[in-house]
């Protein structure tokens, strides 16, 4: 064990290192690595910003605008830094929870096992995501509320931080829709262990608050058919009992949140049912009350269908809480110095492993991930060249396409078509975005997403108008499947070939596709068709 002199200004001194040396880390990290599919995909939010969007509330696009000065600063770096401020922040919080919720030792152990987190450092702190946002209103909200239960609060004060807790909790769900659960346990810990709460006419107030934030996300929907909350349903449906994606989500739950977390949490879920964690009842209850709920509930839907294990990591981020006491239980302060456990000290250690071994990887592929050979499945195994290679690509379609030009084969407001929201986004951002042309998106809804309305705003179709198509040996598409009879010819044109340390590791495959004959439907065509 590392031992450290027990008294706040120690304590602060290391938060504060800590605090710095994430944000920098991850500032590196954010300017080292190209955009993955999700995060490209969320510039689309902040360059057509509406009240909320197909997939998620607008969260994400507006503090993309607020941090890059609204795309004047388009960048990785900038149009990420929302992310590295806000996972920065969110760590105080933790440590202001756990020196809440205990003692400044607790807060600090929290803080340290906050940042261990691999989702909480790198999908928060490094990627532009909707859990950037609301895993910092989430952790508000939970201050907050444990705020509101001291037993004898401030003159005055309770009001005001149930208020805030309903601010709070409201913008975690303008950022995703999962901030609802914030309301769930507060709801069910009130229920199960504090019912006279329920008279309290702030109560209704603050869940009033969260209701107005809410507002854009209804009104959105009204005008769309509610087809984001139809959409989501969808998702989380499903009748047949399926072991293999229940065992998937498992394993993603292990390694997003670090299998030393993970681990942890277990046994501090355990030492609180046993009542071996030394904190006070109500915290407890409430960090329970909001965690289990989240983690059970998509765990149940993964019994029957694919799910994603970032959807209830933000219930182990506040079992961080509960760990913390639980290890400071353990490791009581002795001869005024107090130690920080090697379990911690290990989960850290998982993490810059991670983060380091993630971006070498990302830019040299040291390891081989794909052994494939044939050009039309060169990289089809290796996950990490979705972060690699859009910017490498830009600069050779530009030559093609200039030579193409001159021969009048193409003419240089020929934009780009896709059927599916990515790769269409990356190429709108690495590709079109430099070049000065449009990407258009020919398809499905359930598949073009935020892009049938993006086609709205772009001033929608002409018949008899060309496009490039784009597609690489990862998500191989033939346009001439995707549109038979869509245009009046297909053709292929070139194959442009990724390198990584002077090896090729992915081909894109060019197309043109002359003579536009079928119609996308506008957004209200589309929505009319699916009532």
């Amino acid at each position: 064990m590392m031992l450290v002199e027990n008294n706040d200004k120690k304590i602060n001194r290391i938060l504060f290192w800590l605090l710095a040396i994430s944000a920098v880390v991850r500032g590196i990290a954010a300017a080292s690595i190209e955009f993955g599919n999700d995060e490209v995909y969320y510039w689309t939010y902040a360059l057509y910003p509406d009240w909320s969007h197909f997939d998620h509330p607008a969260m994400v696009g507006w503090v993309i605008q607020l941090f890059s000065l609204n795309l004047l600063l388009d960048s990785e770096f900038f149009i990420r830094l929302a992310s590295i401020v806000f996972m920065t922040a969110s760590t105080y919080v933790v440590f202001r929870l756990g020196k809440e919720i205990k003692n400044a030792q607790t807060g600090l152990y929290a803080a340290l096992l906050y940042t261990a987190s691999i989702y909480a450092f790198v999908i928060t702190g490094v990627f532009i995501m909707p859990d950037s946002p609301l895993m910092l209103f989430m952790l508000l909200a939970v201050w907050m509320a444990i705020r509101s239960l001291r037993p004898e609060p401030p003159e005055g004060s309770k009001g005001r931080y149930l208020l805030l807790l309903g601010l709070f909790a409201g913008l975690a769900m303008l950022s995703k829709y999962s901030g609802a659960f914030l309301w769930v346990g507060m709801l069910l810990y009130l229920l199960i262990f504090n019912r006279k709460q329920l008279k309290n006419p702030y109560l209704y107030l603050s869940l009033l608050i969260s209701a107005l934030c809410c507002l854009p996300i209804l009104y959105w929907n009204l005008q769309n058919d509610f087809i984001s909350f139809r959409f989501h349903g969808d998702r989380v449906g499903g009748h047949v009992l399926n072991p293999a994606t229940f065992g998937t989500e498992l394993a993603g739950e292990l390694f997003y949140n670090n299998p030393v977390n993970f681990v942890l949490a277990i046994m501090a879920i355990v030492a609180a049912f046993k009542g071996r964690i030394s904190m006070d009842k109500g915290p407890l209850r409430l960090v329970l009350c909001i965690t289990l709920p989240l983690i059970f509930v998509f765990l149940f839907f993964s019994l029957t269908r694919p799910t994603l294990p970032h959807w209830n990591a933000p219930a182990y981020c506040l079992l961080c809480l509960l760990t913390a006491c639980m290890l400071s239980t353990k490791h009581e302060p002795s001869e005024g110095r107090f130690a920080i456990p090697k379990s911690i000290v290990a989960a850290l250690g998982v993490v810059v492993f991670t983060v380091v071994f993630g971006v070498i990887e990302i830019n040299t592929g040291f390891i081989p991930l794909d052994r494939h050979t044939e050009p039309e499945m060169l990289g089809r195994n290796d996950f990490t060249l979705d972060m690699y290679g859009w910017e490498q690509l830009e600069t050779k379609f530009a030559t093609l396409r200039e030579q193409k030009i001159a021969e009048g084969m193409m003419k240089a407001e020929d934009g780009i078509v896709g059927d599916e929201w990515f790769p269409l986004a990356n190429l709108d951002y690495y590709v079109a975005r430099p070049l000065g042309i449009k990407v258009m998106g020919v398809g499905y809804l359930e598949k073009l997403h935020k892009y049938l309305w993006i086609n709205d705003e772009r001033g929608g179709f002409t018949k008899g108008e060309d496009f490039w198509f784009i597609t690489d040996s990862r998500y191989l598409k033939n346009p001439n499947g995707l549109y038979p009879g869509g245009f009046e010819s297909i053709e292929p044109i070139d194959t442009i070939t990724i390198e990584r340390c002077g090896r090729p590791t992915k081909n894109f495959f060019v197309y043109t596709c002359k003579g536009l004959v079928y119609m996308q439907p506008s957004v209200q065509e589309t929505l009319a068709k699916k009532k």
